[in-house]
C-alpha cells in the first residue's frame, strides 16, 4: 500500500463522482459523445495534446516529454450496454435501456486518474498516448480508430489496456501471456420449410422440428469435432418460430454465439457448424441458409510485454496481489486487433468475489464497477509508464 501513497493519485475522491457521474449518464457505441467531450476536456486542462473524433468518437491525449525515441499506449474504452439497469443506486443510468454494465466507466476513470498524476508528478523521456476508445461492445470500435489512422497517426511500441473482472479480490492483478480471450462470431441460421395447419403436418415441411433438431446436434460440435483440450463454445442464444399453436410456420431462425481460443479451432466451428446444419435440413426435408458474421479475434498478449507488466504488478501489489498466468476466458474483446498491430498486454483487474458488491457479473443489470479500485489500477499505470521510459 506503501506506493498507492506514493503514488499521489491525489483526490480520489474527485475521480469517484467522476466515475459515478459516467456512469449516470451512459452512452451506447459510437454515441459516446458526452463521455468523450468530458474525457478530452479533462486531458486537456492537464497538459494534453487532444485529438477527438477518431473512429467517430474516439479521443486520444498525448503527452510529450524530454527527446526520448519511445512511444507508449494505453487504452480505455468508454461505451455502455442496451441494459435496463435495476441497482437502485443514487448514481444509477438516468437513460432508459442503457446502462455501464461492464465497467467502462471504471476504465475510463481509471486511466483519468493517472493522466492527472502522470502530468503532475512523473518525469519521462518519450511519447505517452492515451487512447479512449467507443463501442468496444460489438462495434469495432477499435478498428475503426485504426482504420482512421490511430498507430499511424500515433505509433506504438506496445499497448496495454485493463478489464475489471467481478470473481477475483478487489484489486487483484491478473495477466496471462499467449491467448487470453476468445474469439466471436455471430451465426444466423434460417431454416425454410412449407407452412401448414397444426392438424396436418403430413400436409407440410415443418421447419420448427428440423431446427429443434439442429440444436441438439450442435452440441456435439465441441463434444465430438474439437479436440478435448482445446477451449470452444457453441451457444444458441434465440430460437424464433411460429406464433400459434394449430399453425406450423414457414420458418425458423436460430441465433448462435460461437467462440474459440485457437484460429484452427474457429476455422474447424465454422466448417463443422455449417455442414452439419445444412445435412440435418436436408434430413428433414427442409433447406437452411447459414449467415456466418466473423466478429472480433483471438486475444492474443505477447510474452515480452506481458513479462514486463508482471514486473510492475509484482512491484505494485506483491506475489499475494498478483496472478502471473491467469486461465484464458471465453469473452471476447475487439483489443485483440489492436495486439495484431502492436505488441502489448491485457490486464485484469479484480472487482470483488464471495459476497462483496463487486462481485456480480458483467453485463447483468445488478453490477456496478468497483471504486475502490480507481487508486488501484491508476496506480498501476502511472507504475508502467515510470518502468516502460526507465527500460
Amino acid at each position: 500500500m506503501s506506493y498507492l501513497r506514493d503514488a499521489r493519485v491525489d483526490q480520489v475522491g474527485e475521480f469517484i463522482q467522476l466515475r459515478r457521474d459516467i456512469h449516470r449518464h451512459p452512452e451506447l457505441a459510437y454515441a459516446e459523445h458526452r463521455t468523450a467531450d468530458l474525457v478530452a476536456s479533462k486531458l486537456e486542462g492537464w497538459g494534453y495534446a487532444v485529438h477527438r473524433g477518431l473512429g467517430g468518437t474516439g479521443v486520444v491525449g498525448t503527452l510529450v516529454r524530454g527527446q526520448g525515441t519511445r512511444h507508449l499506449g494505453l487504452r480505455a474504452d468508454m461505451d455502455a450496454l442496451p441494459i435496463e439497469e435495476t441497482t437502485g443506486l443514487a448514481w444509477a443510468s438516468a437513460n432508459p435501456g442503457v446502462m455501464h454494465a461492464c465497467g467502462h466507466d471504471g476504465h475510463t476513470t481509471m486511466l483519468l486518474a493517472a493522466a492527472k498524476a502522470i502530468a503532475q508528478d512523473v518525469h519521462f523521456e518519450g511519447t505517452l498516448h492515451l487512447i479512449f476508445q467507443p463501442a468496444e461492445e460489438g462495434g469495432g470500435g477499435a478498428v475503426r480508430m485504426m482504420e482512421d489512422g490511430l498507430f499511424e497517426q500515433y505509433p506504438c511500441d506496445a499497448v496495454f489496456a485493463m478489464h475489471n473482472m467481478p470473481g477475483v479480490p478487489t484489486g487483484h492483478l491478473v495477466l496471462r501471456e499467449g491467448a487470453a480471450m476468445a474469439s466471436s462470431d455471430y451465426v444466423t441460421i434460417r431454416v425454410n420449410g412449407q407452412g401448414g395447419h397444426g392438424a396436418m403436418p403430413h400436409r407440410a415441411a415443418d421447419p420448427l422440428v428440423a431446427a429443434s433438431s439442429i440444436v441438439m446436434a450442435l452440441q456435439t460440435v465441441v463434444s465430438r469435432n474439437v479436440d478435448p483440450q482445446q477451449t470452444a463454445v457453441v451457444t444458441v442464444g434465440a430460437f424464433h418460430a411460429g406464433q400459434a399453436n394449430n399453425v406450423i410456420p414457414a420458418q425458423a431462425t436460430l441465433e448462435l454465439s460461437v467462440r474459440a481460443l485457437e484460429p484452427q479451432v474457429r476455422e474447424l466451428l465454422e466448417q463443422r457448424i455449417k455442414a452439419l446444419v445444412l445435412a440435418q435440413a436436408e434430413s428433414f426435408g427442409v433447406h437452411a441458409e447459414v449467415d456466418w458474421k466473423p466478429g472480433y479475434c483471438v486475444l492474443v498478449n505477447s510474452p515480452q510485454e506481458t513479462q514486463f507488466a508482471r514486473r510492475v504488478a509484482l512491484k505494485l501489489r506483491g506475489e499475494a496481489g498478483v496472478t502471473l498466468q491467469g486461465p484464458a476466458l471465453t469473452g471476447s474483446e475487439d483489443f485483440a486487433f489492436m495486439l495484431q498491430r502492436v505488441p502489448g498486454s491485457y490486464v485484469l483487474i479484480g472487482n470483488g468475489d464471495g459476497d462483496a458488491a463487486g462481485a456480480c457479473m458483467v453485463h447483468n443489470p445488478g453490477y456496478d464497477f468497483n471504486d475502490d479500485n480507481i487508486a488501484t489500477g491508476a496506480a498501476f499505470w502511472r507504475l508502467l509508464v515510470e518502468e516502460f521510459f526507465a527500460q
